[in-house]
């Protein structure tokens, strides 16, 4: 989800310009930034740095408004090369903390005028920071995605393709492809749900997104399932030997398993940028 600025600044803080504006990335606890800063560069190749306030430490970097800015987002937006780069340099920066221990990632494109309003934020959401952090502490995001055969997904109607039938015939054929697509679907969401039940014994939470449509899909397979699992971390050897049971028992399904990946699924904090 992509958090705009709004239009009109007021105090700057000491050393910014107007120009200027904050990206914010993460928040961890203060006193205990995990591995350190240094060498790290964010969205726009800025050296990173820290703003503390209520026991928590968000790291940030300085980036220009003429590109970072609420009417140059808008516009960059549109420009999907220049959404993904931007995407991947952010998620780069918050893989990088995550790693070092806990951490609450950011949304994409959360930007504050100045370090004081960073401040504010921390303030006025220090008890969802302090839920979301407790939430996530000792534990990782997985993501899995289930695959079913393409063939079974679509029907195997090489045989009816080639055959040239007419008439009452056509059409009986026709009802029939289209009954038997219909029960594959049918199966095919009983088999989601059942693999996403089954892996969520194993988690603390889950959550859903829809599937990625067929032409979007990176593998030749309809997806079926596309889901995100908060792990106890001490529980992540069962979980993914979980995983490659459902897909050692489930013909015609492929379930496959990534991560550990910041929490963004586990963590959402409802600040507005200003």
């Amino acid at each position: 989800m992509l958090t705009l600025l709004p239009t009109r600044p007021s105090t700057r803080t000491t050393g910014m310009t107007r120009d200027e504006g904050v990206w914010v990335y993460a928040v961890t606890t203060a006193g205990s930034f995990p591995g350190g800063i240094t060498g790290i560069r964010g969205v726009a190749g800025e050296e990173l740095n820290t703003v503390t306030e209520g026991g928590f430490t968000s790291v940030v970097g300085t980036v220009a408004l003429d590109t970072f800015g609420e009417q140059a987002l808008r516009r960059n937006l549109e420009d999907l090369d220049w959404l993904s780069e931007t995407a991947r340099r952010h998620d780069a920066v918050v893989a990088a903390i995550c790693a070092g221990g806990t951490t609450v990632p950011m949304r994409l494109a959360t930007v504050y005028y100045d370090e004081d309003r960073v401040r504010t934020m921390l303030r006025e959401n220090a008890a969802e920071l302090t839920d979301a952090l407790e939430h996530i502490t000792g534990r990782s995001e997985w993501g899995i995605r289930s695959y079913l055969d393409r063939r079974r997904a679509d029907g195997d109607d090489t045989a009816e393709k080639e055959r040239k039938t007419t008439g009452t015939a056509y059409l009986m054929e026709r009802r029939a492809r289209a009954a038997a697509q219909e029960e594959t679907q049918s199966e095919a969401a009983r088999l989601a749900d059942e693999i996403f039940a089954e892996l969520g014994n194993l988690a603390v939470a889950a959550v859903r997104q829809p599937p990625s449509a067929s032409g979007l899909s990176p593998r030749r397979a309809s997806e079926i399932l596309n889901a995100s699992y908060l792990v106890d971390n001490a529980r992540v050897h069962e979980f993914t030997a979980a995983v490659e049971s459902v897909d050692t028992r489930i013909d015609d399904v492929d379930t496959v398993i990534t991560g550990p990946w910041p929490p963004y699924s586990f963590t959402a904090v409802g600040s507005s940028p200003r």
